[in-house]
């Protein structure tokens, strides 16, 4: 049996990822039809949560119930993750109980500890490192709007987070340009960016960044964890919002993209999220459909 972990994009290889993507939209046409796909009944997703939130809940427990299985959440109140039990034991009993683990928390580490003592396969729901769910929503609704990435240029305004770090990862597996407008103090991780050096440019100016870009993304100026720095972040990132004069250096075709959520008026304008380039609910829909098909991918692959 081959067991197979997603703790990062890097976790699969271009074939793998262009695979799931295309499979995500199909599924996707898939559902809009009325198919019954249920390849996963009597399979169980373990959700542990020491993070909160809307979109990666509602797509995995729905796209688990779509394919046939169940979804099982556990909040911090419900696991002893890190807590009265340490986290290798934790993933030992855990993991003989369920199908598959998807772990949405803080330290990257506890995802790495977790699947080096789990015998299913784990995701990663969003650590502080990176948030691969999410990019591949990303690069399917980009694919669904505009075909293949490859050779294009994406735009990244705002903080060096854990989405910038998974935009440098796609970058360097699907061969397209990605330039990061942050101010100084708030670049991404240094080995992110050392992993991908050519696909990579780190730029001040977020107008010079956008200019003839054929996506624009963002996120929020104050992650989760991060609300008592919100002040000091919104000084900081005061130049960086997205607004339409920003969006008229890029291509006249280009797309904006955001996780969500969302806060208007800081680091986007409503007329950009809301308006004619906007593809942000497409994106948050592609959750459920990109995440079905790489539970899809990973249960397969340890079957």
């Amino acid at each position: 049996m081959l067991l197979r972990h997603f703790l990062s994009l890097r976790d699969l290889s271009p074939e793998e990822l262009k695979r799931i993507i295309e499979r995500a939209s199909e599924l996707k046409s898939m559902r809009r039809r009325g198919d019954r796909h249920r390849p996963l009944i009597g399979k169980t997703l373990a959700m542990i949560f020491e993070k909160s939130s809307t979109r990666t809940r509602v797509s995995f427990e729905a796209g688990m119930a779509q394919l046939g299985g169940n979804a099982l959440f556990l909040s911090p109140r419900d696991t002893q993750l890190g807590r009265g039990e340490p986290i290798e034991d934790t993933a030992r009993v855990i993991s003989r109980m369920v199908d598959a683990v998807m772990i949405r928390t803080f330290a990257h580490a506890t995802l790495e500890r977790f699947a080096a003592h789990s015998c299913v396969p784990v995701i990663n729901g969003l650590s502080d490192d990176v948030h691969p769910c999410q990019l591949l929503a990303d690069l399917q609704t980009y694919r669904e709007h505009r075909g293949d990435i490859r050779g294009r240029t994406v735009a990244w305004i705002g903080d060096g987070n854990n989405m910038c770090h998974s935009w440098i990862n796609a970058a360097a597996l699907l061969d397209f340009k990605l330039k990061i407008a942050c101010p100084p103090g708030y670049e991404p991780d240094q080995r992110f960016v050392d992993a991908a050096a050519e696909h990579v440019e780190i730029l001040r100016d977020p107008h010079e960044a956008a200019r003839g870009a054929d996506l624009v993304t963002t996120d929020v100026w104050a992650s989760m964890g991060q609300e008592e720095e919100q002040a000091k972040r919104s000084a900081a990132f005061s130049s960086y919002r997205v607004d339409s004069k920003l969006m008229s250096e890029a291509a006249p075709d280009a797309l904006f993209m955001h996780c969500l959520p969302a806060h208007r008026g800081e680091e986007v304008t409503a007329d950009v999220i809301d308006g004619p380039q906007s593809v942000v609910w497409d994106e948050a829909e592609n959750r459920l459909h990109a995440q079905k098909a790489l539970l899809e991918f990973l249960l397969n692959a340890s079957a």
